[in-house]
């Protein structure tokens, strides 16, 4: 069983909106903060406008749907599985839930959950987003992530995961004054292998992170 943690202070869950393709966090009347992953993918557009004329639009848009149904129903499966809530197979897709047990002995180093799934945001940095959870990982206190993939990713191309992961970090302490000791990335994948990636100097993604939001801003002005 899974132990879940009482935060200091309540987190109040925040719904967010969409404007032209971006999502935003409306934290008060007239504050509303992009959300990290949008920034992120700020990023990333160029790369993926080059990829969308490289395979073309009709690869592209279902390459993309797949990827995004097999990683929410992924997401679903876990979040159950934290919870201590039953898992029926019937219930999902054999594609994710395949996944789902791949990942489960990874998962099963995890225990007292802070939060999961939450609505977080920071002032300091003007940004706020939804973390997949926040507990401790073989004992210390971690931001985790959890992806899927047809394979194992090199580090060097997902940079934007462990920004977004310190974002998170960064935020969580803001709002709780409890400061996550790493970042994790859990990685599920169709090869069958599960990639974990610990992160805990968290200076470098920091001092990107702020590029990132700098960038974003700038653009967005």
């Amino acid at each position: 069983m899974f132990k879940f943690v009482d935060l200091p202070v309540q987190l109040n869950d925040i719904e967010s909106i969409d404007k032209d393709g971006q999502r935003f966090y409306p934290i008060c009347e007239g504050v509303e903060y992009p959300s990290i992953t949008t920034i992120t993918s700020f990023r990333k557009a160029a790369f993926f406008k080059e990829w969308r004329q490289r395979v073309g639009e009709e690869v592209a848009n279902r390459k993309t749907a797949r990827a995004t149904g097999r990683g929410t129903a992924f997401h679903s499966i876990v979040e159950r599985y934290l919870k201590n809530e039953s898992i029926d197979p019937a219930d999902f897709d054999p594609l994710p839930f395949a996944l789902f047990q791949v990942a489960k002995p990874t998962l099963n180093r995890i225990n007292n959950i802070h939060l999961l799934e939450g609505a977080l945001y920071s002032d300091y940095l003007g940004v706020a987003g939804r973390v997949d959870c926040i507990a401790e990982f073989d004992g210390d206190l971690a931001v985790i992530d959890f992806k899927t993939s047809d394979r194992d990713k090199k580090e060097q191309w997902i940079e934007n995961y462990f920004v977004q992961e310190t974002a998170y970090a960064v935020m969580f302490y803001e709002r709780t004054g409890i400061q996550p000791k790493k970042i994790v990335t859990i990685i599920s994948t169709e090869e069958g292998s599960c990639q974990v990636i610990e992160k805990t100097n968290l200076d470098h993604y920091f001092t990107l992170l702020k590029e990132y939001i700098h960038d974003f801003n700038s653009r967005n002005a």
